[in-house]
């Protein structure tokens, strides 16, 4: 089942938070919303679940509206499961209890049995059987998390809505249940809507994403397509680090200190964007000579800070990120060459 987001807007008095949002999620489909604090990302999530009124627009979860103007379907008429940043968990309840909840409004009348079943499938699913007697402050914040995310999957909802459902986790921590989450959510097949503000974790779980600026949709893409063919200057530089550097297009090419790249731009001053790993080193003598500033070991890739002389007064300095080598030591000299996959080029003072 699906969920269509039809032109909704939204204020809080003067202030508008939502500025005409269009979106679809289909079924089993994973979306998140991302964008900076304060961009409406949760004030949709909570017109989508029914918890605040729809001002403009349309909201249909499976084909039917569930909100417009003068009309809104309660929340336990919607069908839609919503897992809340801080977990909202009942602490005089179990876990079975917590997850149980929910349930009262969704089978109405049906049977201790069945709900008692619901429970455990919905407990099986997120890895917590046997856990159905345990209270919430007997649980990790990972554990609790996944409680949290069963009473959402219990109904069986036609839509899941997550907000900021890892943001109250260590890094540690958050890696691992969000590697279970993605697990889950892909295996229950039901659209979700997930709100983010970190970048790699909306390209982690996500099948498409919304980026949202100013209360709109600034980019709707797949992470890939976000971060390698990004529409604007914001979206480059809040998906991923980027180097920047100034730029003279002349007859469809890019000039800059570091040479020059295909532009669909007119003629006149410009700013490349270049992502750390599209920096690639060369031996000395090739490419664009440069000077290591300062290099270090970050686990997974090496940081190398590097200076670039010749780009003007004062030496143009740059970030690279490589796989872990032979360990490079400051003022070594190498050549640079860019990856265009990894460059951008966007008008002066874009934004």
């Amino acid at each position: 089942m699906s969920l269509e987001i039809q032109g909704v807007r939204h204020s809080y008095g003067s202030r508008a938070v939502l500025r005409g949002v269009d979106l679809s999620v289909a079924p089993g489909e994973i979306l998140c919303i991302l964008g900076p604090s304060g961009d409406g990302k949760t004030t949709l999530l909570r017109l989508v679940a029914g918890l605040e009124a729809l001002q403009a627009g349309r909201i249909l979860i499976a084909g039917q509206v569930v909100a417009e103007p003068g009309r809104e379907v309660p929340p336990e008429g919607r069908h839609a499961g919503f897992v809340f940043q801080d977990y909202a968990l009942f602490p005089h309840l179990t876990v079975a209890g917590n997850v149980a909840f929910g349930l009262g409004l969704t089978l109405g009348g049906g049977s201790r049995a069945e709900r008692a079943a619901r429970v455990a499938e919905a407990l099986g699913r997120v890895g917590l059987a046997g856990y159905e007697d345990s209270y919430p402050h007997m649980l990790s914040g990972g554990q609790q998390q996944r409680v949290a995310l069963a009473r959402a999957l219990a109904p069986r909802p036609a839509v899941l809505l997550l907000d900021e459902a890892f943001a109250s986790l260590d890094a540690r921590l958050r890696e691992r249940v969000r590697d279970d989450t993605l697990h889950v959510l892909q295996s229950a097949g039901i659209a979700t809507l997930i709100v983010t503000h970190d970048a790699e974790e909306a390209m982690f779980l996500a099948d498409r994403i919304a980026l949202m600026r100013g209360g709109r949709v600034e980019q709707l893409d797949t992470p890939e397509a976000l971060y390698l063919r990004p529409a604007s200057r914001f979206v480059a530089t809040f998906l991923g680090e980027v180097n920047s550097l100034p730029a003279l297009v002349r007859d469809g090419v890019a000039q800059s200190a570091l040479g020059g790249l295909p532009a669909a731009l007119p003629d006149g001053p410009a700013e490349l964007l270049l992502r750390p790993e599209g920096l690639r080193l060369l031996p000395p003598g090739e490419g664009i000579p440069a000077r290591v500033e300062a290099c270090r070991l970050l686990g997974a890739s090496s940081l190398l800070h590097l200076a670039v002389e010749g780009a003007g007064e004062a030496p143009l300095y740059l970030h690279a990120r490589l796989p872990p080598g032979p360990r490079l030591m400051r003022g070594d000299a190498v050549g640079l060459a860019i990856d265009p996959e990894r460059a951008f080029v966007f008008p002066g003072g874009s934004t």
